[in-house]
């Protein structure tokens, strides 16, 4: 048996996989040990002002620290971190590269950051796994703090496209949502900016081929929890739900008019995750115009943490 440790540091959040694999008669088993988050808010500003500021990066080396600590104690062999949407195009990029090599030196590890197109191919590998083949082809769409990843393939990996598209939560809180709850121009303005990304996703990835359309990520995930009324952020009750669309077009509308304050109060929201909600459901809004054809969203629990996982056994599993 390995253990392997996951890493995705976002524009909104950091979080971490740990996860056992073995073979057991041929067959790979993995066995989820921890799945952690800490809300970090790395591209705060990044959108105004275009680079990470001390404040961030402070907090990444916090909850990065904590993640390695658990990741020691835990006797983790193998790790991978990726760094996305707000890390790309920054200039001082650097100094958050030297906070990662610095803290994961233990695994002779740092922060990759990587291109949108690996990004989608990642977290495809995550949100389908759980899913049966025969449901396919599958639509993919995580909602990040920087950009959404569009991605249609099969289960075995397939990818038939993929796009990056700058609609992420925090970037579009940012430019549009300036008031709590947004005011209808604001709203309005958000709804076009993201829907003038509509055919540029269309041109990239066929979206008429998918089956079943997969949600991943917190905006989705909350979602779910929220439209079934938990009393708490339950991951069993999320994995392999449902939104069907005509009902969260009603609950979106609803939430999207609903104060950060007020959202934060819902048990199964993270709180710091409610002042960036209601631009994460602007997309969510715009990704059913987007496949006008479906029904509605299997919500996935597993995501890019997930695929980096499977890339670390594809890598190491000689070891198992």
């Amino acid at each position: 048996m390995t253990r392997y440790g996951a890493v995705d540091c976002g524009t909104n959040s950091i979080r971490l996989l740990i996860s056992d694999v073995r073979e057991v008669d041929g067959v790979l088993e993995f066995t989820e040990i921890h799945r952690l988050m800490e809300i970090i808010r790395l591209g705060q500003g990044v959108d105004a002002n275009g680079r990470l500021t001390d404040g961030a990066l402070e907090r990444l080396d916090g909850a990065l620290s904590a993640f390695a600590d658990v990741m020691q104690r835990e006797s983790v062999e193998f790790v991978r971190m990726v760094a996305t949407s707000a890390v790309r195009d920054v200039p001082n990029r650097d100094e958050y590269m030297a906070i990662t090599e610095r803290t994961l030196a233990p695994w002779g590890a740092r922060a990759e950051v990587i291109t949108g197109e690996e990004e989608a191919r990642l977290s495809f590998r995550g949100a389908v796994d759980d899913l049966l083949p025969e449901d396919g082809p599958f639509a993919v769409i995580d909602i990040g703090g920087g950009s959404t990843e569009v991605i249609v393939g099969d289960h075995d990996g397939n990818i038939d496209g993929s796009i990056s598209v700058p609609l992420g939560c925090v970037r579009m809180t940012e430019r549009y949502f300036l008031d709590s709850p947004p005011s209808p121009n604001q709203i309005a303005n958000a709804r076009a900016f993201a829907g003038d990304h509509l055919a540029m996703i269309r041109n990239e990835v066929p979206v008429e081929k998918a089956k079943t359309v997969v949600g991943c990520a917190g905006t989705f995930t909350t979602l779910s929890a929220i439209a079934q009324g938990l009393e708490s952020y339950d991951p069993h009750m999320i994995h392999l739900s449902t939104l069907r669309f005509e009902g969260t077009r009603k609950l979106n509308e609803a939430l999207i008019a609903t104060s950060s304050t007020e959202l934060a109060a819902n048990p199964a929201m993270h709180p710091g995750r409610a002042d960036v909600f209601a631009a994460g459901l602007v997309v969510v809004d715009t990704m059913m115009d987007l496949f006008e054809g479906a029904e509605e969203f299997r919500i996935s629990e597993q995501d890019i943490l997930d695929g980096i996982v499977g890339g670390l056994v594809d890598t190491h599993g000689k070891t198992i």
